[in-house]
């Protein structure tokens, strides 16, 4: 029985042939095999990888240079940490003699004038406004505010009075002309300050960047609840 042929031949495999390895199968190679170049030395020492234009090194230098790198990166980050371990430290210190001030305080007067003296002075800030609901009999400051929890002026605040926490970043203008009046135009940024059941406490920067919303509140809490507890002690 004979056979016809199309006169067009099909083309045989080899399942023997491999395809033609390329770049990236040979980086994954060394990758699952680390110890390969250790075994060719001859090949490691032939190895140039480019470091810069118009240079080239050997594998040993280069593995050199990219942990001097990362040490010099990590060294960096290190300090950065060490840094800010540093100031949090200080500000702790801060914090904590602040809230000792307020308990050594007599009067609510005097508690409510150690607040905004403590936190000029010793936190270094531009204005201090303190917003109560009711006021303190025979006392009157520049730096405190009288308002009902029903005033207008307040409507402002409702989403901060529900939430209880921190808020800082750039405050609204009719927030900035009610807390800090005639001067509201040179604050730039700013924080509130929830005390329970009592108000608020306003701390204003000149600078736009030294309050913003992405900050951490850790110590606004502490020195938020010290007022807090502190004005507790006259309640009537």
């Amino acid at each position: 029985m004979s056979t016809e042929h199309s006169g067009r031949e099909l083309p045989i495999r080899d399942p023997t042939a491999r395809r033609e390895l390329n770049a990236l199968d040979v980086a994954g190679f060394l990758r699952r095999h680390p110890e390969f170049l250790a075994e060719f030395p001859d090949l490691a020492l032939s190895l140039a990888l480019p470091r810069q234009q118009g240079a080239s090194t050997s594998l040993a230098s280069y593995q050199l240079d990219v942990l001097r790198d990362k040490t010099r990166a990590l060294s960096r980050r290190l300090q950065e940490l060490i840094g800010i371990a540093q100031d949090n430290e200080h500000l702790m210190v801060r914090v904590h003699a602040f809230t000792l001030s307020l308990m050594r305080a007599g009067t609510l007067a005097d508690t409510l004038s150690r607040v905004v003296a403590t936190l000029t002075e010793d936190f270094h800030t531009d204005l201090v406004r303190l917003c109560l609901f009711e006021g303190v009999p025979d006392f009157h400051a520049d730096w405190l505010k009288v308002a009902a929890r029903d005033e207008p002026g307040l409507r402002p605040f409702t989403e901060f009075f529900a939430a209880g926490e921190p808020l800082c970043g750039r405050l609204n203008a009719d927030k900035l002309g009610f807390l800090f009046g005639p001067y509201g135009e040179q604050v730039k940024s700013a924080v509130l300050l929830p005390i329970a059941d009592r108000g608020l406490l306003a701390i204003g920067s000149h600078d736009p960047n030294r309050f913003h919303p992405g900050m951490g509140t850790i110590f606004l809490k502490l020195i938020s609840e010290a007022v807090g507890v502190a004005l507790a002690r006259y309640s009537h």
